[in-house]
């Protein structure tokens, strides 16, 4: 069973760019999208035995989710069941028979770490969030996490310690999750490969692959048995994030 996730930034940016190519040559039984920015009604992308899910944030053009699958779910929810934190359009949730696929668009600390706070809050009530899908059945986590994990996650360490993305504070909250009963499972794979997932459209970042893995597939350990393979994308454009995968038999 395959699975893509990819932070478009800007669907129907993205729509222009070879996105329907993409979707169609990546071949994904689920399909997540992060960053969509766009409002119900803003665009009418359907794929031929794909049913989409979609959660918007309430303020236009900034953040959504969305769900391409060729399963049915048994359920769907979106957001986390938190006031504060959903109405930003982050998080959908879905029900399968073994499984639950959370897809998740992580607050940004922003610069001069003005929502740090806010992402610890956040970090916090998701991670209980997930614990209690967990303990029911195992999860498929994935999405734009916004946080670099290791110093190998990203080409300049030094540099970036403190900035958004790859503080002490989010880099600690991942190791909590991981510490709670979950893999990252392109590290799981591969823990010496440096591939990044996003790169800023400044400074040619993309061209000298000066970039950061934040877009991740994280699973329940208990999936561990099950985990074919995670790939990261870097050669489809299109985005200033490429998408990443997940196979699991």
């Amino acid at each position: 069973m395959k699975f893509i996730s990819w932070n478009v930034n800007g669907l129907r940016a993205c729509a222009g760019k070879g996105f329907a190519d993409a979707f169609a040559a990546l071949d994904a039984d689920f399909f997540c999208l992060q960053e969509t920015k766009m409002q119900q009604g803003q665009l009418d992308l359907e794929f031929p035995g794909y049913q989409s899910y979609w959660n918007y944030a309430d303020k236009k053009g900034y953040s959504g989710t969305a769900i391409y699958t060729r399963h049915t779910p048994l359920s769907v929810s979106y957001g986390i069941g938190i006031d504060e934190h959903d109405h930003e359009g982050r998080v959908i949730t879905m029900e399968m028979e073994q499984f639950y696929l959370v897809c998740c668009y992580t607050p940004n600390s922003q610069d001069g770490l003005r929502r740090l706070d806010y992402r610890m809050k956040w970090e916090d009530d998701f991670r209980a969030y997930l614990q209690r899908l967990d303990a029911k059945k195992p999860v498929i986590l994935c999405g734009d996490l916004n946080v670099a994990h290791e110093e190998i996650d990203l080409k300049n360490p030094k540099t970036n310690r403190m900035n958004a993305g790859f503080t002490d504070q989010e880099r600690q909250q991942m190791t909590t999750l991981l510490g709670s009963g979950f893999l990252d499972t392109f590290r799981t794979l591969y823990p010496e490969q440096v591939t990044y997932s996003w790169w800023s459209y400044r400074f040619q970042a993309r061209q000298k692959n000066a970039g950061w893995r934040i877009d991740y597939f994280i699973i329940s350990e208990r999936l561990r048995p099950q985990l074919v393979d995670a790939r990261i994308h870097t050669d489809i454009l299109g985005s200033d994030h490429c998408p990443v995968e997940l196979e699991l038999k």
